[in-house]
């Protein structure tokens, strides 16, 4: 049985000047990766939790903040690693530089005996159609796709 996550694809703008909200993984492996790295905030949800409720809990608990108004079920994407991702999206807009994550503990540097704390995200940014199919991961790439045709908005490839 897959694992499911549940995100949100924040987007503010309209037309061709429409940006998506993404967030860069915090943590040693990920500290000097960019292209191919970002992801939309997203999560496991918890036991018995629903898959939108988990959604916007993992928005909270990445960025720090909290999303009301009108949200859009975008669907349903398989990972490349087998994962399920459930994605809503919704209009908004936050101050990235005001970004506050949850944190994870993890043994650093490997085979070391220590434990050092990261961010579960250190870094958040807008970006346009282009350059956020060059930033996001590849296995969420569809999402950004499936989004922008939604809105009529072409993609360079």
């Amino acid at each position: 049985m897959p694992v499911h996550s549940a995100g949100i694809l924040l987007h503010r703008g309209s037309g061709g000047g429409t940006e998506v909200f993404l967030v860069h993984p915090g943590g040693p492996f990920w500290a000097k990766k960019d292209e191919d790295a970002w992801s939309i905030p997203k999560g496991i949800p918890n036991p018995g939790e629903d898959m939108f409720a988990a959604a916007k809990r993992e928005f909270q608990e990445e960025t720090g903040f909290s999303l009301d108004g009108e949200f859009r079920s975008l669907g349903e994407f398989k990972q490349p690693g087998g994962k399920v991702v459930h994605v809503w999206t919704a209009s908004g807009d936050v101050d990235p530089s005001a970004l506050v994550s949850n944190d994870f503990e993890m043994e650093w540097p490997p085979k070391s005996g220590k434990r050092k704390r990261f961010p579960e995200v250190d870094r958040a940014g807008w970006f346009l159609s282009g350059e956020a199919l060059v930033k996001l991961h590849s296995g969420q790439k569809p999402i950004l796709r499936k989004f922008f045709e939604t809105l009529g908005i072409p993609l360079p490839f």
